[in-house]
């Protein structure tokens, strides 16, 4: 017999823990609806088009079935790896966040959906967004849905002042290079006193999302140990905006901070995906007409998007398939941004009018054609499903360099040894 392969143990390992504690489902049925021409899908609000799902709930075009949608709370996460490890009261079809590594160590929960035929429609979607829904064991599991291509959000008004390039193909130059994006800070604080974004962990994270390297490459290697590796680099320019005075210092747990200093001009800008768009119009409403949006440093990275997966259990493989090309077609992405704002995943999308920005907060420029071109060089990466064990080491660390003096090297140490802490005690690392 072959012996297990360490990637094995580790997914064995990690549906144990899944599934300690959960109910035994021995008897119970899998599936949550018993009407063989309904199929549940569990999603959270905001996360699908309520006038898709109002057309599914009749009829999945193409089938005989119709879609059941459940929303889901703040316990999504919890709800769903419950379920999957009881073995009872699991959908047809999920919806998962960005957090999709997560689910890599219980893959085998998950239906391949190249069997079913995705592959035949990869080349409508972004190359790097449908490698992130590929399983380490080569398994497409997981459906691109939306994406959340970045940007530097920049208000025109507070760079105006400071004497700064105020158009964004301008700014986008003077910025090139992280170093450059710094030095411009550097000038917008001098000249009008105003922040370049809220905490460095903006810089540190924004970095890493567009970046090809992260935590752990596919054998599930430390990265962040090697010199010069892309971790490190994020840390150091991190640290490098903090010594520099660009950042405000305030946590993104501190909402109404956060909004007043985006409303008074107190900060100036904000590295996020589009997404953000949105939310700075709902936080900062009186400043309409004032932002713009360029190109971060070296190249757009991603943060957010979600996608959806079909579970071993579904009781009707080809109709949730179906539902799931169905929804995702690039029509039916442009329609579920106008209904909902979710950013599409496929490039089609964008062209014509099929999709329309509404309001003047970016003033003359248009969003949607930014983010088209942002997506379009976002990288290819690989995302761990261990890094979110070790992710959080050394944002908690970067959070005590700008907010409590802590030097950087120790920290840094600090970081590193409560991540390799963390591997260990899961056997990820000897």
């Amino acid at each position: 017999m072959t012996p297990p392969t360490r990637r094995t143990i580790l997914q064995a390992t990690a549906l144990a823990t899944l599934g300690s504690g959960a109910l035994a489902a021995c008897g119970s049925s899998p599936s949550i609806s018993s009407d063989p021409e309904e199929l549940v899908l569990w999603y959270w609000n905001r996360s699908a088009s309520p006038e898709l799902l109002a057309e599914a709930a009749e009829s999945i075009p193409g089938t005989d079935v119709h879609v059941r949608a459940d929303v889901i709370g703040t316990n999504f996460d919890t709800k769903l790896r419950t379920s999957l490890a009881g073995g009872a009261y699991i959908p047809d079809i999920t919806y998962i966040n960005s957090n999709n590594a997560l689910y890599f160590r219980n893959e085998s929960k998950f239906l391949d959906m190249n069997e079913l035929g995705a592959a035949e429609v990869s080349s409508e979607f972004f190359e790097w967004k449908w490698n992130l829904g590929v399983t380490p064991e080569q398994r497409f599991c997981f459906f691109p849905l939306d994406i959340g291509p970045t940007g530097f959000y920049f208000r025109q008004d507070v760079f105006d002042e400071a004497g700064l390039p105020t158009n964004p193909e301008e700014v986008a130059s003077a910025g090139s290079t992280w170093e450059d994006w710094i030095a411009l800070g550097t000038e917008l604080r001098a000249a009008t006193g105003s922040a370049m974004v809220n905490t460095a962990r903006h810089v540190y994270e924004q970095y890493l999302n567009a970046s090809p390297e992260r935590y752990l490459d596919a054998e599930d290697s430390p990265l962040y140990l090697a010199d010069g590796s892309a971790v490190r680099e994020a840390w150091r320019l991190a640290v490098a905006a903090i010594d520099a005075d660009i950042t405000a210092g305030i946590p993104d747990s501190r909402g109404t901070d956060q909004n007043a200093a985006w409303s008074s001009g107190a900060t100036a800008g904000h590295i996020q995906a589009a997404w953000w768009a949105q939310i700075l119009q709902e936080s900062a409403p009186d400043t309409a007409g004032l932002w713009r949006i360029a190109e971060q440093p070296v190249r757009a990275g991603n943060s957010g998007g979600s996608f959806a997966a079909i579970p071993e259990t579904c009781k009707d493989p080809e109709g949730a398939f179906a539902f799931i090309q169905w929804i995702n077609s690039a029509e039916n992405q442009a329609r579920a941004y106008n209904d909902v704002q979710l950013i599409p995943s496929t490039p089609a999308s964008y062209d014509g009018d099929l999709m329309q920005y509404q309001g003047e907060f970016f003033g003359d420029q248009d969003p949607l054609a930014f983010f088209k071109t942002a997506a379009e060089s976002v990288p290819s990466s690989f995302i761990s499903t261990w890094e979110s064990l070790v992710s959080g080491s050394f944002s908690f660390e970067l959070d005590n360099v700008e907010f409590s003096g802590k030097d950087p090297e120790v920290a840094w140490e600090d970081a590193v040894a409560s991540a390799e802490t963390v591997l260990r005690k899961r056997g990820v690392m000897a």
